[in-house]
Protein backbone atom coordinates (compact mmCIF):
# COMPACT_ATOMS: atom_id res chain seq x y z
CA UNK A 1 0.00 0.00 0.00
CA UNK A 2 1.19 3.09 -1.21
CA UNK A 3 1.86 6.12 1.73
CA UNK A 4 -0.78 8.75 1.87
CA UNK A 5 -0.25 12.34 2.93
CA UNK A 6 -0.56 11.92 6.15
CA UNK A 7 1.69 9.27 6.87
CA UNK A 8 4.53 11.14 4.53
CA UNK A 9 4.13 14.25 7.10
CA UNK A 10 4.16 12.11 10.00
CA UNK A 11 7.00 10.69 8.75
CA UNK A 12 8.95 13.64 8.31
CA UNK A 13 7.78 15.10 11.69
CA UNK A 14 9.27 11.76 13.30
CA UNK A 15 12.68 12.23 11.36
CA UNK A 16 12.67 16.00 12.54
CA UNK A 17 11.83 15.07 15.85
CA UNK A 18 14.38 12.38 16.35
CA UNK A 19 16.91 14.25 14.98
CA UNK A 20 16.85 17.48 16.70
CA UNK A 21 16.18 15.29 20.21
CA UNK A 22 19.35 13.07 19.71
CA UNK A 23 21.60 16.84 18.58
CA UNK A 24 20.33 18.27 22.15
CA UNK A 25 21.15 14.81 23.77
CA UNK A 26 24.59 15.03 22.94
CA UNK A 27 25.25 18.43 23.77
CA UNK A 28 23.26 17.95 27.27
CA UNK A 29 24.43 13.89 28.05
CA UNK A 30 28.30 14.70 27.13
CA UNK A 31 29.39 16.57 30.22
CA UNK A 32 26.59 14.75 32.17
CA UNK A 33 27.87 11.66 31.30
CA UNK A 34 31.43 13.07 31.58
CA UNK A 35 31.22 13.93 35.12
CA UNK A 36 29.37 10.83 36.20
CA UNK A 37 32.10 9.09 34.68
CA UNK A 38 34.72 11.18 36.59
CA UNK A 39 33.40 12.29 39.91
CA UNK A 40 33.77 10.85 43.16
CA UNK A 41 31.03 13.24 44.94
CA UNK A 42 28.26 11.23 46.79
CA UNK A 43 25.76 13.09 44.33
CA UNK A 44 26.61 10.56 41.66
CA UNK A 45 24.21 8.02 43.11
CA UNK A 46 21.11 10.24 42.90
CA UNK A 47 22.06 12.14 39.55
CA UNK A 48 22.48 8.14 38.15
CA UNK A 49 19.20 7.21 39.40
CA UNK A 50 17.50 10.55 38.15
CA UNK A 51 19.17 9.63 34.58
CA UNK A 52 17.99 6.07 34.55
CA UNK A 53 14.34 6.27 36.28
CA UNK A 54 12.64 6.83 32.56
CA UNK A 55 13.64 3.03 32.19
CA UNK A 56 11.51 2.19 34.96
CA UNK A 57 8.96 4.84 34.88
CA UNK A 58 5.68 4.42 32.29
CA UNK A 59 5.91 7.12 30.03
CA UNK A 60 2.38 8.28 30.36
CA UNK A 61 3.74 9.21 34.13
CA UNK A 62 6.68 11.55 32.57
CA UNK A 63 4.56 12.84 30.20
CA UNK A 64 1.50 13.89 32.47
CA UNK A 65 4.26 15.54 35.02
CA UNK A 66 6.15 17.77 31.89
CA UNK A 67 2.25 18.70 30.99
CA UNK A 68 1.49 19.32 34.29
CA UNK A 69 4.89 21.62 34.31
CA UNK A 70 4.63 23.12 30.93
CA UNK A 71 1.28 23.89 31.14
CA UNK A 72 -0.23 27.63 31.77
CA UNK A 73 -0.30 27.04 35.34
CA UNK A 74 3.17 25.12 35.58
CA UNK A 75 6.46 26.78 36.52
CA UNK A 76 7.54 26.62 33.10
CA UNK A 77 4.61 27.30 31.22
CA UNK A 78 4.61 30.26 33.79
CA UNK A 79 8.12 30.76 32.13
CA UNK A 80 7.63 30.84 28.76
CA UNK A 81 4.21 32.98 29.30
CA UNK A 82 6.23 35.55 30.43
CA UNK A 83 8.80 35.32 27.40
CA UNK A 84 5.91 35.44 25.28
CA UNK A 85 6.78 32.03 23.97
CA UNK A 86 3.01 30.79 24.83
CA UNK A 87 2.74 27.28 26.47
CA UNK A 88 4.58 24.23 25.05
CA UNK A 89 2.58 21.56 25.11
CA UNK A 90 0.60 20.49 21.86
CA UNK A 91 3.57 22.04 19.89
CA UNK A 92 6.94 20.46 18.40
CA UNK A 93 9.61 22.32 21.03
CA UNK A 94 6.84 20.77 23.64
CA UNK A 95 7.64 17.17 22.00
CA UNK A 96 11.13 17.78 22.18
CA UNK A 97 11.22 18.67 25.99
CA UNK A 98 9.43 15.52 26.63
CA UNK A 99 11.81 13.70 24.54
CA UNK A 100 14.82 14.78 25.79
CA UNK A 101 13.66 13.42 29.10
CA UNK A 102 12.22 10.16 28.15
CA UNK A 103 15.34 9.01 26.00
CA UNK A 104 18.05 10.57 28.44
CA UNK A 105 19.58 7.40 29.37
CA UNK A 106 19.61 5.89 26.41
CA UNK A 107 22.28 8.39 25.11
CA UNK A 108 24.35 9.09 28.85
CA UNK A 109 24.75 6.19 29.88
CA UNK A 110 26.50 4.40 26.77
CA UNK A 111 29.08 7.36 26.58
CA UNK A 112 29.37 7.35 30.32
CA UNK A 113 30.20 3.76 30.14
CA UNK A 114 32.80 4.55 27.24
CA UNK A 115 34.14 7.17 29.50
CA UNK A 116 34.52 4.60 32.37
CA UNK A 117 36.21 2.58 29.80
CA UNK A 118 39.51 4.40 29.30
CA UNK A 119 42.47 3.91 30.99
CA UNK A 120 43.19 6.58 34.04
CA UNK A 121 46.69 5.98 32.76
CA UNK A 122 46.23 7.35 29.52
CA UNK A 123 44.40 10.60 30.79
CA UNK A 124 47.30 11.08 33.45
CA UNK A 125 50.10 10.74 31.43
CA UNK A 126 48.36 13.28 29.45
CA UNK A 127 48.04 15.48 32.66
CA UNK A 128 52.45 15.07 33.18
CA UNK A 129 52.69 16.30 29.09
CA UNK A 130 50.98 19.07 30.31
CA UNK A 131 47.80 19.08 28.55
CA UNK A 132 44.73 20.67 29.92
CA UNK A 133 41.55 19.38 30.59
CA UNK A 134 39.80 20.58 27.61
CA UNK A 135 43.01 19.29 25.17
CA UNK A 136 42.63 15.36 27.77
CA UNK A 137 39.21 15.37 26.27
CA UNK A 138 39.05 16.35 22.79
CA UNK A 139 42.25 14.81 21.73
CA UNK A 140 42.21 11.55 24.10
CA UNK A 141 38.72 10.85 26.16
CA UNK A 142 36.61 11.61 22.81
CA UNK A 143 38.42 9.55 20.25
CA UNK A 144 38.86 6.70 22.19
CA UNK A 145 34.91 6.45 23.62
CA UNK A 146 33.71 7.71 19.84
CA UNK A 147 31.93 3.87 19.63
CA UNK A 148 29.88 5.21 22.65
CA UNK A 149 28.97 8.00 20.85
CA UNK A 150 27.50 6.33 17.91
CA UNK A 151 25.88 3.80 20.16
CA UNK A 152 24.32 6.30 22.04
CA UNK A 153 23.11 8.28 18.88
CA UNK A 154 21.59 5.47 17.26
CA UNK A 155 19.74 4.61 20.43
CA UNK A 156 18.59 7.98 21.20
CA UNK A 157 17.67 8.73 17.66
CA UNK A 158 15.75 5.40 17.31
CA UNK A 159 14.11 6.06 20.77
CA UNK A 160 12.77 8.76 19.68
CA UNK A 161 11.30 7.67 16.79
CA UNK A 162 9.44 4.97 18.50
CA UNK A 163 8.14 6.95 21.16
CA UNK A 164 4.51 6.81 21.80
CA UNK A 165 2.94 7.69 25.40
CA UNK A 166 5.14 10.49 26.08
CA UNK A 167 4.47 12.29 22.65
CA UNK A 168 0.41 11.79 22.86
CA UNK A 169 0.42 13.02 26.22
CA UNK A 170 2.03 16.04 25.61
CA UNK A 171 1.05 16.66 21.47
CA UNK A 172 -1.84 14.72 21.12
CA UNK A 173 -2.38 14.17 17.97
CA UNK A 174 -2.48 17.51 15.70
CA UNK A 175 -1.70 16.30 11.92
CA UNK A 176 1.46 17.87 10.86
CA UNK A 177 2.52 19.44 14.14
CA UNK A 178 2.69 16.43 16.92
CA UNK A 179 1.22 13.47 14.94
CA UNK A 180 4.41 11.05 14.96
CA UNK A 181 4.36 8.13 13.47
CA UNK A 182 3.37 5.62 16.63
CA UNK A 183 0.56 8.04 16.94
CA UNK A 184 0.15 7.73 12.60
CA UNK A 185 -0.49 4.36 13.66
CA UNK A 186 -2.38 4.55 16.44
CA UNK A 187 -4.72 6.43 14.26
CA UNK A 188 -4.87 4.11 11.50
CA UNK A 189 -5.82 1.57 13.85
CA UNK A 190 -8.71 3.57 15.56
CA UNK A 191 -9.94 4.24 11.97
CA UNK A 192 -9.85 0.73 10.92
CA UNK A 193 -7.02 1.74 8.49
CA UNK A 194 -5.49 -1.95 9.34
CA UNK A 195 -3.44 -1.98 5.59
CA UNK A 196 -2.09 1.51 6.68
CA UNK A 197 -1.21 0.91 10.18
CA UNK A 198 0.58 -2.30 8.87
CA UNK A 199 2.36 -0.23 6.31
CA UNK A 200 3.76 1.94 8.97
CA UNK A 201 4.44 -0.86 11.44
CA UNK A 202 6.39 -2.90 8.79
CA UNK A 203 8.77 0.01 8.57
CA UNK A 204 9.48 0.92 12.17
CA UNK A 205 9.96 -3.35 12.70
CA UNK A 206 12.41 -3.18 9.83
CA UNK A 207 13.89 -0.06 11.10
CA UNK A 208 14.42 -1.37 14.50
CA UNK A 209 16.15 -4.37 13.35
CA UNK A 210 18.31 -2.25 11.32
CA UNK A 211 19.19 -0.25 14.11
CA UNK A 212 20.03 -2.88 16.79
CA UNK A 213 21.54 -4.64 13.94
CA UNK A 214 24.21 -1.19 13.83
CA UNK A 215 24.71 -1.24 17.72
CA UNK A 216 26.00 -4.72 17.76
CA UNK A 217 27.93 -4.85 14.73
CA UNK A 218 30.01 -1.66 16.60
CA UNK A 219 29.93 -3.21 20.24
CA UNK A 220 30.51 -6.65 19.55
CA UNK A 221 29.54 -8.74 22.17
CA UNK A 222 27.55 -9.29 25.25
CA UNK A 223 27.66 -7.22 28.36
CA UNK A 224 25.90 -6.48 31.27
CA UNK A 225 23.67 -3.30 31.38
CA UNK A 226 22.73 -0.98 34.64
CA UNK A 227 19.38 -1.51 36.32
CA UNK A 228 20.53 -5.40 35.95
CA UNK A 229 19.26 -6.22 32.29
CA UNK A 230 21.70 -8.03 29.59
CA UNK A 231 21.88 -7.43 26.23
CA UNK A 232 24.46 -8.63 23.20
CA UNK A 233 25.57 -5.89 22.34
CA UNK A 234 29.05 -5.23 23.33
CA UNK A 235 31.67 -4.38 25.37
CA UNK A 236 29.39 -1.26 26.82
CA UNK A 237 26.59 -0.82 28.91
CA UNK A 238 23.34 -0.12 26.64
CA UNK A 239 20.13 1.03 28.38
CA UNK A 240 16.68 -0.90 27.40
Amino acid sequence: MPFSESDLVAIWLTLRLAGTVTVVLLLLGTPLAWWLARTHSWLKGPVAALVAMPLVLPPTVIGFYLLIAMGPNGPVGALTQSLGMGTLPFTFWGLVIGSVFYSLPFVVQPIQNAFESIDERVLEAATTLRAGPWDRFWSIAFPLARPGFLTASVLGFAHTVGEFGVVLMIGGNIPGQTRVVSVQIYDHVETLNYAGAHTLALIMVVFSFLVLLLVYGVQGKPLRLGMGKRISAGNRGIPR
